[in-house]
């Protein structure tokens, strides 16, 4: 079958199948869930086979790192994680088909909304096989279908967890077409799938950040993304400067190459002699390397200058651009320029001050007197998190169940005219 017949093959079955999930009740969809964790338990050795195999060939060529591995392993650990994340999403209540906000209109009638699924979902992504689970869970529970085209690295792992959801859904006498995996490597079936936008409600990309921006062009479909994770932590001059330091501190190092690590650090001038002295120390022990403005230079003599493309360039590494402003308004325009609308954080005890960044802020997670490695579906109580938008339309921020959910409205009457 050549490539435009395969991919519409699957965006019909998709597509059909879309109304078979959507209609099942919370408790049917529990159960293929609980079918999916215990297939995944049982193949725990075929699983680990095929993924040792993905890791043969991907040690054999070119793209070869420790932590392009690490992205790609999938061992007992990953397996047990996998479980539990299925095991977190049947405890989640069933964000379809309840009615909310019924209110009576002046004219009789009853108005509210109605979640639904958004319907077919194609998720495109690299390296990491758990998200094939991750992804088709949560499709499950809030009733879409789902395609999947995983990296051709992880292909083998892929194919196999497939099977485990093919089996869950056969278990439950449920069409397997619910959850698609494209078993093709070739780049150009993407391509083909970008456009099926008669069959496909939603994009949803995972990975590198040149592998989104390809998406986002390419695509004829609503695509929910981010592109960078720009941080900005603020420290304010009323802000406590231990309690600074520390949020500061863990939004740089705790994990340095992940979306939500803060990227620029912004202090206020009235406290940034005596600040930024005391985390100068704190990020030399962690080896951190500091580019500051001209005023963070004066104070710190031994960094390097920092350049107009540091404001906007998102590190993903052990490397923190530091700028001294005149207050919260300066901290506010900064991010306002340079910003990616991701995770921005302010630390301040001046609650009016707060106020005005909380409110200023238009970031998907604005935060006030907290590291920004909190901006995670799980620390935000979703579960398992398909992705993070920084879209202004649908979902922002973590996406998590709910996220895969539209509303519409519903009206009651009693054979009310107008």
């Amino acid at each position: 079958m050549n490539n435009i017949d395969y991919v519409n093959n699957i965006c019909v079955n998709a597509k059909s199948s879309s109304k078979e999930i959507s209609c099942l009740d919370e408790s049917k969809k529990n159960l293929i869930l609980m079918s999916l964790s215990e297939e995944i338990n049982s193949r725990r050795v075929e699983i680990k086979k095929a993924n040792s195999i993905d890791i043969e060939i991907l040690k054999s060529t070119d793209n070869f790192s420790n932590a392009f591995v690490d992205r790609l392993l999938i061992d007992d650990a990953r397996i047990d994680s996998m479980i539990n994340s299925i095991k977190e999403i049947i405890e989640f209540k069933d964000p379809v088909g309840e009615i909310k906000n019924i209110e009576k209109m002046p004219s009789g009638i009853k108005v509210g909304k109605m979640s639904m699924p958004l319907g077919v979902i194609a998720m495109i992504y690299e390296s990491r096989p758990n998200v094939t689970i991750d992804a088709s869970a949560l499709c499950i529970k809030s009733g879409n279908s789902i395609i999947l085209r995983g990296g051709s690295e992880s292909i083998n792992t892929n194919i196999v967890l497939s099977n485990c959801i093919d089996e869950a859904l056969h278990k439950n006498k449920l069409s397997k077409n619910i959850v698609q995996l494209i078993d093709k490597t070739d780049r150009s079936i993407v391509n083909e799938l970008l456009g099926k936008n008669n069959y496909i409600d939603i994009v949803i990309p995972r990975g590198g950040k040149n592998l989104i921006k390809l998406i986002d062009k390419l695509s004829s479909i609503p695509v929910l993304k981010h592109l960078d994770g720009i941080c900005h932590v603020f420290i304010d001059r009323d802000a406590d400067i231990e309690k600074a330091i520390k949020i500061a501190i863990n939004s740089k190092t705790q994990r340095t190459g992940v979306c939500n690590a803060m990227e620029t650090l912004i202090v206020d001038k009235n406290i940034a002699d005596k600040f930024l002295l005391l985390i100068e120390k704190q990020l030399n022990s962690h080896n951190v390397e500091i580019r500051g403005c001209s005023k963070t230079k004066s104070i710190l003599n031994d960094i390097a200058l920092a350049s107009e493309l540091d404001w906007s360039t998102e590190y993903l590494d052990s490397i923190l651009s530091i700028i001294v402003v005149d207050d919260c308004y300066g901290a506010i325009n900064h991010i306002s320029k340079y910003g990616s609308g991701h995770t921005d954080v302010i630390v301040t005890e001046n609650k009016k001050t707060a106020e005005i960044f909380l409110r200023n802020v238009d970031s998907s997670s604005v935060m006030h007197n907290a590291s920004s490695r909190f901006a995670d579906g799980y620390e935000y109580g979703l579960g398992a998190e398909i992705g993070i938008s920084t879209n202004k339309l649908h979902a922002r921020g973590p996406v998590g169940i709910k996220g895969l959910t539209n509303e519409k409205f519903i009206v009651l009457g009693d054979g009310n005219i107008r």
